[in-house]
């Protein structure tokens, strides 16, 4: 499996981006598949994830209302539309899929088995 992500870059506060995680290697009927972030000297958090099956939602208290995830299953692709970025939301940004995610972990960082290289999302004051 790999995963490429893209759309990362710099906006100002307010402003919005879009990234994209291509997913590859295999079919994703039963992944649960989204973006977890990692700011310097922090811990990678989780942000939002998705069923590929279904299209179940989850999303962090701290995006919710200004993220939305979806997925585009004839492209294998998962999008992070991110609208009033926030300062706090600079991070890299890391796709991620997972095989066998249970609701109640689907914010644990060891549940993904599969990881994207990371985008970087900047947002100035």
């Amino acid at each position: 499996v790999q995963l490429q992500a893209s759309g990362g870059g710099s906006v100002q506060a307010g402003g919005s981006l879009r990234v994209s995680c291509a997913a590859s290697g295999r079919t994703f009927r039963t992944y649960t598949m989204g973006w977890f972030r990692q700011a310097p000297a922090k811990e990678r958090e989780f942000v939002a994830v998705i069923r590929w099956s279904g299209g179940t939602t989850y999303y962090s208290d701290s995006v919710k209302g200004r993220f939305t995830i979806s997925r585009d299953g004839a492209k294998n692709t998962v999008y992070l539309q991110m609208n009033s970025l926030k300062p706090e939301d600079t991070a890299v940004y890391y796709c991620a899929a997972g095989r066998s995610v249970i609701a109640s972990e689907v914010r644990t960082v060891r549940q993904y088995d599969y990881w994207g290289q990371g985008t970087q999302v900047t947002v100035s004051s």
